[in-house]
């Protein structure tokens, strides 16, 4: 696996819009341009792509070709350190005939964050082009006033200001002190490795609107993880460890049996360490849920499987007979591996980065929980 360097006081972040764009003069856009002033403030030079205020498209910023482009010229551009996605949206799969990946996995790989649409990048990047990516928030999110924690992490891993480097010895390189808290990073065998940890509250009903575009996240509700072996529910603590490999599943479902799917050939080629699958979903209701839990273990995608990280769903009230636990659980819990489910991931925030393609060790007891990714 693949990882970009991090970005560095003073560099470049490139901003692309391979599905939503920031324009229309609306919240979007007062936030994407609070963010650029704070990364301005920060030290940054920014380099926007063509479409970052662009909304010709359908469902995505322009024309697929024109945002195909974009990815690539964005990606193989050596002004930029690192991308940032402006948003997400509802058709980026129509991008990707326009996107090649083999080129991509030959060029110098180089950091892209986003989530939701953007799995089609994130998820893709690991599976085609062994290119690790971040899961996190978009580039819009960054204009909320103040940050909430969950950004410096999600910013941290671009960046590795909380990096701690150990030279032979344990002794840290100078100037690279321990930090405590998120985001905590390490050099250990030749890879950094990076913990996050869930946060105390989530938000429900966002405030954020025209009237408001830069307001925090409205934590009004407490995290609870509801944690199972297999399909029983655990009470003592759970340590397991793999590769993380996920996103979306709206978008993961979608890809599925295309020709970019080549999840079989990445879950083989890393059966050693495993996989643990980190799933959130948007519009899909309970059903849908499980619909696409049975087509992903009947194309073969849960081999090897070692854990499932599970976030709260934005459309998971319970239909009929069937709830958004039981909605994984038909399929998940029959592998007998760990499930941990309403963690802090997707569409209801504020949401752990992952970085997708990441040799991961998840340690959950009660309400608790840490990640610890190793970048090798």
């Amino acid at each position: 696996m693949r990882y970009g360097k991090f970005l560095q006081k003073g560099g470049t972040i490139g901003f692309l819009a391979p599905s939503f764009g920031c324009g229309g003069g609306d919240y979007r856009t007062v936030s994407f341009e609070n963010a650029l002033r704070k990364w301005r403030e920060m030290g940054y030079s920014l380099l926007l792509g063509p479409n970052c205020y662009a909304s010709e498209g359908v469902g995505i910023s322009n024309t697929p070709e024109k945002c195909g482009r974009e990815v690539m010229d964005s990606f193989l551009a050596k002004e930029s350190d690192c991308l940032i996605s402006c948003g997400g949206g509802e058709l980026m799969c129509e991008v990707l005939p326009y996107v090649d990946f083999s080129k991509l996995a030959e060029a110098e790989p180089k950091w892209f964050m986003g989530y939701s649409d953007n799995t089609n990048l994130t998820y893709l990047l690991a599976t085609l082009a062994d290119t690790a990516s971040v899961y996190g928030p978009c580039a819009g999110t960054f204009g909320m006033e103040p940050w909430h924690t969950s950004l410096y992490d999600a910013f941290g891993i671009l960046t590795g200001d909380k990096a701690c480097r150990e030279m032979p010895g344990g002794q840290p390189h100078k100037g690279m002190e321990a930090v405590e808290g998120h985001g905590r990073q390490y050099v250990e065998g030749g890879g950094c490795k990076v913990a996050v940890g869930g946060y105390d509250g989530w938000e429900q009903e966002s405030l954020k609107g025209p009237d408001n575009p830069l307001a925090p996240y409205h934590l009004t509700r407490t995290r609870i993880l509801h944690i199972y072996a297999g399909r029983e529910r655990a009470s003592e603590r759970l340590v397991f460890s793999g590769r993380l490999l996920g996103g979306c599943l709206d978008c993961l479902v979608n890809l599925l049996g295309t020709r970019f799917d080549r999840t079989a050939e990445f879950v083989e080629r890393y059966k050693d360490d495993g996989i643990i699958w980190f799933l959130e979903a948007c519009d899909l209701n309970v059903f849908s849920i499980r619909r696409a839990m049975w087509q992903m273990e009947e194309a073969g995608w849960l081999r090897h499987v070692k854990g499932f990280l599970i976030g709260r769903p934005l459309n998971g009230a319970a239909m009929m007979n069937l709830d958004a636990y039981d909605a994984v659980l038909e399929v998940a819990g029959r592998k007998n591996v760990p499930v941990v489910m309403d963690a802090d991931l997707g569409h209801l925030p504020p949401m752990m980065p992952l970085v997708v393609g990441s040799m991961a060790e998840v340690d959950v007891k009660g309400n608790d929980i840490r990640i610890e990714m190793c970048f090798v």
